[in-house]
């Protein structure tokens, strides 16, 4: 019975989450034999400033990425 927890930044669209939660449905029946009814995956959605990496959120490095992008334009 596998249960896969994905923990994802907010963001992308219904129809991306639809798709990525196929997807890892698709992955783990065909890799681990489990029948469907027995497949569980749960998505997460994380907002931006709540996601670190490198002690940096995700809206810090968004941030200063169109900070960089706006003074090479």
């Amino acid at each position: 019975m596998p249960l896969i927890d994905i923990s994802i930044a907010r963001g992308r669209t219904p129809e991306q989450l639809r798709a990525l939660i196929a997807g890892v449905h698709e992955v783990a029946a065909s890799t681990t034999g489990a029948a469907d009814e027995n497949i569980t995956v749960i998505v997460r959605e994380v907002e931006k400033d709540l996601w670190s990496r490198t002690n940096t959120t995700i809206t810090e490095r968004e941030s200063a990425a169109a900070g960089v992008q706006e003074t090479a334009g």
